[in-house]
């Protein structure tokens, strides 16, 4: 197996299991020894005698995950500021804590476009099908008949007639659109571009500009429960989620308040960051000396927010999608059957 991104699932688990392994006063190397021989999967026992090589030739965690080039530099980096600041114990929790909610908001992405993308192309195929197999059908008996469809069933169905003869042609173009969508999302270069592209355009938007706070929340919870100062903690968040041009924006702007003088509540809710009510949690946190605690929190928060919202929003489409198809199969079937009703009633 060649070197490959880790999942967020599995960086969870992982980062958990060693958080127990140290809480129990057993070593590392000595836990990850004992991983390899109870992993199952090919690919993970590779990562871990990867990361025990590592073990074996540093002399910290972090210097042992950078040798075995299977880990992200987010990790790495806030592994080091635990081994650092003597908190490497609740580094890892808290980074298990972070990847598992880095886990769920990626599946409920996910289904977001997932799901309604093949409701949609049921849609299509259902509606293709009355067009091009269905209507001519019913032409033909109407012509027997002696009678015809109403103007707007021949216009479907003369689109469906054209569309039959064009589906070469239009089956070879959407085959060339997604190979090249296929090429363009495997060439890592090309891929990160358009995600790039993507971000710089509507990353700071919507429920997308909602993700990207609810990211940075959770970084800076992080790099606080690692053992960071305040204006450490926004300046590593800030540095970690900076993937586009508005958010980049955003966050100077943020550290530009902090460094002159406005306190980090105020900060983060004059740049949109943080919503008045998550604020006003961590403004009493500071007070109370557990901006931590109140960090963790306004991260779960955010999380389940943004999957809330997510899941509101899918919710939403899944009915318009089904909606949607009733009405233009039933547009289709009553401009067909109501002409031949009147046929029938007039025989009768």
């Amino acid at each position: 197996m060649g070197i490959r991104k880790l999942t967020n699932a599995y960086m969870s688990t992982l980062c958990l299991e060693m958080s127990m392994l140290l809480h129990a006063g057993i070593s590392i190397q000595y836990g990850v020894e004992m991983m390899i021989d109870d992993e199952p999967d090919r690919d993970g026992k590779q990562v871990l005698q990867a990361l025990l090589k590592g073990l074996e030739e540093e002399s910290t965690l972090a210097g042992a995950m950078t040798a075995s080039k299977y880990f992200p530099p987010y990790l790495i980096n806030m592994v080091d500021i635990g081994e650092q600041a003597g908190r490497l114990t609740e580094t890892l929790k808290a980074l298990a804590e972070h990847y598992e909610r880095q886990d769920r908001l990626a599946v409920s992405i996910k289904n977001a476009t997932l799901y309604p993308a093949v409701l949609l192309g049921m849609m299509i195929v259902v509606v293709l099908i009355l067009i091009v197999q269905v209507l001519p059908i019913f032409n033909d008996v109407f012509g027997r008949m002696g009678a015809q469809m109403s103007p707007f069933a021949i216009q479907l169905m003369n689109f469906g007639t054209w569309f039959r003869g064009a589906s070469v042609v239009i089956a070879g173009i959407f085959a060339f659109l997604f190979l090249v969508g296929f090429l363009a999302w495997a060439i890592p270069s090309v891929r990160e571009g358009l995600i790039k592209a993507f971000k710089d355009r509507w990353g700071s938007k919507g429920v997308f500009g909602r993700i990207a706070s609810s990211q940075f929340v959770s970084s800076m919870a992080l790099a606080i429960s690692s053992g960071l100062n305040i204006d450490d903690s926004v300046n590593l968040a800030a540095s970690l989620n900076s993937d586009s041009k508005a958010l980049n924006v955003k966050y100077k702007e943020c550290m530009s308040l902090i460094e002159s003088g406005t306190s980090l509540t105020e900060a983060l809710k004059q740049t949109g960051i943080l919503s008045a009510k998550d604020g006003r949690m961590l403004a009493l946190g500071d007070r109370s000396g557990m901006s931590d605690s109140a960090m963790e929190e306004i991260a779960r928060r955010s999380d389940r927010s943004v999957q809330d919202e997510i899941a509101s929003i899918v919710g939403r489409i899944e009915p318009t999608l089904v909606i949607m198809t009733s009405v233009i199969v039933g547009i289709i079937l009553l401009s067909v059957m109501l002409p031949l009703v009147g046929i029938m009633t007039s025989i009768g």
